[in-house]
Parts: C-alpha cells; structure tokens; sequence
C-alpha cells in the first residue's frame, strides 16, 4: 500500500508510526526493501490465543509493506514537483492510502497557506485523474486507427477505452466505472492510478475523532487517526497508554484499526496454523480453494494436496487442544474445492 497525499498533511508520520510496528523482514518473500518501505504486522489477536494453546516456540504474523511516496503537489500529472517520479511510484502499489489532514495547527506547515481536506483531497484526485486521462486518450487514438482496419479485439478494446476516456473528462475515478471481468482486460496494462482502491486516512485531533467525513468519498473507506495522538501513546507503557486512551474514548489503537482496514482493502484474509514448533498466519485472497492456500507454505503442497483437516480457531480454542477438538468431532475433512475461510485453522495432509 502506497502511502500519498500533500505534502505536510502527516504521510511520514503515518509512516514512522506504522513501522514501530514493523517485522523481521527474514520471515518474509520480499526480496528487498528500500529505506522507504516498511514491512509491517497484521495485528491479529487470534495468534497470541492460539499460540499458548499450542505452547509454541515461535510467533509469525501476516505482513503487509507500506510505501512512504513523498507529496504530491498541483501540476504533478505533468511533472510539477518530481510529479513523474511519485506519480510512477504509485503505479508500483497494490492500493493506496490517501492521507488528508484535518487539524489545524499554525506551528504545522501547509503548501497552501491551511489545511482544507476538501481541497486537499480534491487536488490529489484530480492530479491522478489527469495521469490517467493522459493514458487513457493515448490508448484510444492508437485503438481508433488498428479498429479502422476491422480487428475485433480492438473494437471491443475501444467501446471500453473511450467508456474511461469519457469518465475521467467528468472528474470521476476510473475506479468509479462498472465493469465485467472480461472488459477489465482491455484496460489492465493501462495500470491505472484511479483503479487502485484507496482508503482515506483522516489525519484528525482528539476533538475530531466521531466526527463525519469532511467531503464525499465517493463509496471509499475512511479511517480517523489522530497521528500526533499514537505517536505520544507509543511514548508511554501500555498501562499508561491504555489509561489514556480510556480518557479520549478511543479504546482501541487506531494505527490496528488502519492496518486492519487496509489488509481488508487488498481482498486479503488469513488462514492459521498451529504447533509447538509455530504459530503461523499466512495470507491468501479472498476466494482461495486449499491447494492454492497450502501452497503459501511450500508450492510442492499443492501438486502433492490430499485433504485438509480444518477447524474455526474459536472452536478449536474452547476445545482447548486438537486431540479434545477430534475427540469431538469438530474436526472437519476438506477436498480440493473446499474455499478457505478467515479464521480456519488447518494441517494439510500431503502425498
């Protein structure tokens, strides 16, 4: 997930506070990580659970990388403030999480003299609307002339084409536009910036924490997070730090709630296993049959998938062991085609 938005609206804080939460990237397929990206935990309280259940040895949670891309700024679709550059940068992400400020503070730099997120998040938005509209237009003149000539790929390619080209020209993201599986393929290699999903980040202060959202986001999600908040709550020992958070009525971290929030964004759950050796949460999307889910281990499991014995960690917990769960017929056999859900816990059985 890219982290992006104007400059001085608090992106680097949202960095800085995520990656006090960050992970040894050993356990973890990335091959490697820039000074600008954070591999981060999924917090999961299912793992700590399952883990003393288990007695294990070892606790590995999900992960997700966070990308810190500097500000944006008007005029970035054409090259205004390295626009370019971060503009690239984002077409790197899976999603994006848009921060926009909403406090105000005259000791905190604005680029336009104050924070206003209507504006704020209005200039972003438009920004990456005209990148994409300047992609779009590009692949639609080049489609116009081969659909001329009576290819019929083309032709489908086009209707779909000049549907985004129209959107943009109204102001609405790519995102925002209704299409099939099958017209998707027309539009994939354009890597849209606007098709990412985004997820608005509200940087707020204590006072605004239940407040609405400043403007329409447009069906997007958003999360309040007041930044200067957790980064004095990290300061302090978790008594302290839950004591305080009892006095502003925010329970529960809201840097857990963001993580949270984007893991879902990517159409991301989480299936478990558990043993003396390991407690292990291990990613898969939404919609993953078991082999797929077992090859996350190793690939060979999913050549060599027989079955999966599968239980929900909440009855495997009041079971309170594997065997009592077995004993009591909890337990359940899964086939090839049986979907993963969040929270199973399995042990497949290989060949």
């Amino acid at each position: 997930m890219g982290i992006v938005g104007m400059p001085n609206v608090g992106k680097s804080t949202l960095f800085s506070v995520l990656t006090q939460k960050s992970v040894d990237t050993s356990n973890y397929p990335f091959a490697t990580i820039d000074p600008n990206v954070g591999v981060v935990a999924v917090p999961d309280e299912r793992l700590a659970v399952l883990a003393k259940l288990s007695q294990s040895l070892k606790v590995t949670p999900a992960a997700m990388e966070f990308v810190d891309i500097a500000g944006l700024v008007k005029g970035a679709h054409s090259g205004e403030g390295l626009g370019n550059k971060f503009l690239a940068n984002i077409r790197e992400v899976d999603a994006v999480a848009h921060v926009v400020r909403t406090f105000t503070d005259p000791n905190v730099h604005h680029v336009e003299g104050g924070p206003n997120p209507k504006r704020d998040y209005e200039t972003i938005e438009l920004e990456l609307i005209l990148a994409d509209l300047n992609t779009a237009q590009k692949r639609l003149e080049k489609l116009e002339g081969t659909a001329r000539s009576g290819d019929k790929l083309a032709r489908e390619a086009l209707v779909v084409v000049a549907r985004l080209v129209n959107a943009l020209k109204t102001g609405q993201p790519a995102r925002a536009l209704t299409l099939t599986p099958e017209e998707l393929v027309h539009i994939t290699d354009l890597n849209l910036l606007t098709i990412k999903p985004v997820l608005f980040v509200l940087n707020c202060d204590e006072s605004q924490i239940n407040d609405p959202a400043p403007f329409e986001l447009q069906g997007a999600p958003f999360v309040r997070l007041p930044l200067k908040t957790e980064i004095d709550l990290a300061a302090l020992n978790p008594d302290e730090a839950q004591e305080y958070r009892r006095s502003i009525g925010v329970l529960n971290s809201s840097v857990d709630a963001f993580i949270k929030a984007a893991y879902g964004l990517l159409n991301l759950i989480t299936y478990l296993t558990t043993g003396v050796t390991e407690t292990h949460a291990w990613t898969i999307t939404k919609g993953t049959k078991a082999p797929q889910a077992a090859a996350k281990i190793h690939t060979d499991f999913e050549k060599k998938f027989v079955r999966a014995e599968v239980i929900y960690w909440q009855e495997l917990t009041a079971a309170g062991s594997y065997a009592k769960a077995k004993e009591q017929g909890k337990l359940r056999t899964e086939g090839k085609e049986y979907v993963v859900q969040d929270g199973d816990v399995i042990e497949f059985k290989i060949a």
